[in-house]
């Protein structure tokens, strides 16, 4: 047994409990009356630990405060493309069979800085601002050139009743499209010859190549900005012969082009034409550019329809035939499932711009950027005598 005074020495050596936890067990308040209880309180922990927020990811990069160097931030500070008057040509004539030039970034700056590629850069803004405020049914100039080349279009959209798409298993490239392609090659001299003067028909050694490439490759059975862009190169060479005048250029775009865009989309669906060089979700369009140019002008201080109302779908289904800024966003709802932003951040993001003036700047910028100066895009365009590699 332990001695009496080492007892009292260790009773002394504890020490009591501290005072400020009896004080804090007193003066608790009961959560229900808020009488005194002597209950211990609940533990101080704060709510980010019992339910922590979630962690949210963007889906997408964001389309505005990019740094300094990227990409896109370059293309928001480029210059707005200007329209310019298409220099057209005098006798004496030297077709040419036309042919690739551009294999390298070098040849891209080339290209664009050249009087050619400004001249056919400045004749699409002159064919935006031609429809600038015009619905697709107001009347406007149709010469016989351009009653001519609509009924070609119809004449190729025939085909493809004529041309049912093969049974097979592939998603993309239905062997058909080549059928009617080759029948496309075959006959287009003739097409040009319907419309072209006597003293020009020569020219088509150097304008049937573009009207060829327009409508997609026959090998890899695809279509793209690419192929649009011959098809705005034909027309320039049109513009370049003066087959067609200035007058002629509101017709173009809510006719001619109006049509064209009518025989792709059927083209695309028909025989599953594969995008080419899509950039997938990060892109504009799968298949298309132009249109979505040329129906942005259109709704240049529309007095009622913004860029956010192409997510109003009664807009869409009664306006779409009127402008094709809303008929490109209507097919794109059509043939791509899901949400919006998802499937089409790009169009969603310039939804957001908040009139149609800065949509269509915007958008030239980035057709000068995005298609015009895009090597593995313009690696197939063609240069001859009426678009010259200077």
């Amino acid at each position: 047994m332990e001695p009496e005074s080492q007892k009292q020495d260790h009773q002394s050596s504890k020490t009591p409990p501290p005072p400020a936890t009896k004080t804090a067990t007193t003066t608790t308040c009961c959560a229900k009356c808020g009488g005194p209880t002597s209950f211990p309180p609940p533990p101080q922990t704060s709510y980010s630990e019992i339910s922590p927020p979630p962690t949210y990811r963007p889906i997408r990069a964001p389309a505005v405060n990019l740094p300094p160097n990227h990409h896109s931030q370059a293309i928001i500070l480029a210059p707005v493309p200007q329209s310019q008057k298409v220099l057209t040509i005098s006798p004496p004539f030297h077709f040419q069979s036309p042919s690739k030039r551009i294999q390298s970034p070098d040849d891209i700056r080339h290209f664009v800085d050249s009087d050619s590629g400004k001249n056919f850069l400045g004749f699409v803004v002159a064919l935006s601002e031609s429809i600038r405020g015009h619905k697709v049914s107001d009347p406007c100039h149709e010469s016989q050139t351009i009653s001519t080349i609509i009924s070609i279009l119809g004449e190729l959209l025939q085909w493809i009743e004529e041309i049912p798409p093969a049974q097979q298993a592939a998603r993309y490239g239905n062997v058909s499209y080549r059928t009617w392609h080759s029948r496309l090659t075959e006959n287009s001299e003739s097409l040009m010859l319907r419309f072209l003067p006597s003293e020009l028909k020569a020219a088509t050694i150097e304008i049937v190549p573009y009207f060829n490439d327009s409508f997609g490759n026959w090998s890899r059975i695809d279509y793209g900005t690419g192929h649009e862009t011959n098809f705005a190169a034909w027309l320039y060479c049109l513009a370049r012969m003066g087959v067609i005048k200035e007058e002629d250029y509101h017709a173009i775009v809510a006719r001619v082009f109006v049509k064209y865009l009518e025989l792709m989309r059927k083209l695309q669906l028909v025989y599953s034409l594969e995008p080419a060089g899509s950039h997938g979700v990060w892109g504009l369009d799968d298949y298309h550019f132009l249109p979505f140019i040329f129906g942005s002008s259109q709704l240049i201080d529309h007095k009622y329809m913004k860029p956010k109302s192409i997510h109003n779908q009664d807009i869409l289904d009664n306006f779409w035939n009127e402008y094709m800024y809303l008929s490109c966003i209507a097919f794109v709802k059509k043939v791509k499932k899901g949400i919006f932003a998802e499937h089409s951040p790009l169009l969603d993001d310039i939804s957001g711009v908040p009139n149609w003036n800065k949509v269509n700047s915007g958008l030239l910028k980035m057709y000068k950027a995005e298609v015009l100066e895009k090597v593995p895009i313009m690696q197939h365009f063609l240069f001859g005598w009426l678009i010259r590699w200077e």
